[in-house]
């Protein structure tokens, strides 16, 4: 096995120390409540932790959460960060889009669990990352700041610092990362629209989501790429980042994703469909979902940052095959 890269951006041998006057603005707010706003880049129960312990110093002197501050005084933050993710390293090919000292964006491969779990604990993208960057352990789920489904594929950034995990989930909080998808789903559409239906847990199977009123706000924008005879090949944006959101949207439309296990329904063939396309829709396994570009401003620089995962290969040759079956059958109602 050979060993992580020697160039790997560590945290300081995860010590952070820093100064910084408190401005004149923040005067009479309490300390943990200005704390949080000098240091967004951390939660604010690790700033309270270190309030308690003495790590985060007012002009010299250990404050309660609750004092007020005055302004024009010194906070000094010195603090070990403590590990958070406690998964072993494994070494893991990864296909690296892009990356510096602050993010990594890489391009996730359907079947690869993204967080370790029960039945799952190695493997995964983050045992792969930790092994990559051994800094990572230092920062929640090791850096991750969304997901994407064990069967999706696509880009997926990932914090490499505090300051940039922070700044990325800030991002997408405000709904400033642009998330773009490539989904093939069952029927031909006419046009593209929004599906702005709230999501939460299904009431029986808790496996699976589902739209419910009083769920939780969940918007999908698609546009149409390429239509078949009885599929269309849609690019999705989401607006927001609910668990599921464009396949149970697509479920919600009566148009699920072609292979999709838990939303896509039975199986549905495209009238006199030859036996090369029947048997490609039959064995399609997995959501046919792809994460194909994502773009954010980049936490440290404000520079906006664009990375495209190309389309994997599985679904290249299930659209050639909807691609040769509608060309076939325009030729045959020309005869």
């Amino acid at each position: 096995m050979t060993q992580p890269p020697s160039d790997a951006p560590r945290l300081d041998d995860d010590l952070e120390s820093r100064s910084v006057e408190v401005p004149p603005a923040l005067a009479g707010r309490r300390f943990d409540q200005v704390l949080a706003e000098l240091f967004p880049e951390f939660s604010r129960s690790r700033l309270s932790a270190w309030i308690k312990s003495g790590d985060a110093l007012l002009d010299g002197r250990q404050a309660r959460p609750r004092d007020p501050v005055a302004g024009g005084e010194m906070i000094a933050l010195d603090v070990v960060l403590d590990e958070q993710t406690h998964d072993a390293p494994e070494d893991i090919p990864l296909t690296v889009l892009y990356e510096d000292a602050d993010v990594l964006v890489i391009d996730k491969p359907a079947g690869m669990v993204v967080h370790p779990g029960a039945g799952n604990r190695s493997g995964t993208l983050v045992n792969g990352l930790l092994f990559r960057d051994p800094g990572l352990a230092a920062l929640p789920r090791a850096g991750i700041v969304h997901r994407l489904d064990k069967d999706t594929s696509g880009v997926m950034v990932v914090a490499r610092t505090p300051q940039a995990h922070a700044g990325l989930v800030e991002q997408l909080s405000a709904r400033e990362v642009h998330r773009q998808y490539l989904a093939i789903v069952v029927g031909a559409l006419v046009s593209g629209g929004t599906a702005d239906a709230p999501i939460d847990r299904h009431p029986r199977d808790r496996l699976r989501m589902a739209v419910r009123e009083g769920g939780r706000e969940a918007v999908t924008h698609f546009r149409l790429r390429e239509r078949f005879r009885a599929h269309t090949a849609l690019e999705c944006r989401l607006e927001t980042g609910r668990t599921h959101q464009i396949r149970v949207h697509m479920q919600h439309l009566r148009h699920p994703i072609v292979g999709d296990p838990l939303y896509g329904g039975a199986l549905k063939l495209p009238k006199a469909a030859s036996d090369e396309l029947a048997a490609a829709l039959r064995g399609f396994r997995r959501q046919a979902l792809h994460a194909e570009t994502l773009e954010f401003a980049h936490p440290r620089t404000g520079e906006p940052v664009r990375a495209g995962a190309p389309v994997p290969e599985d679904m290249q040759a299930l659209m050639r095959l909807l691609r040769e079956d509608a060309r076939r059958h325009a030729e045959d109602g020309r005869r």
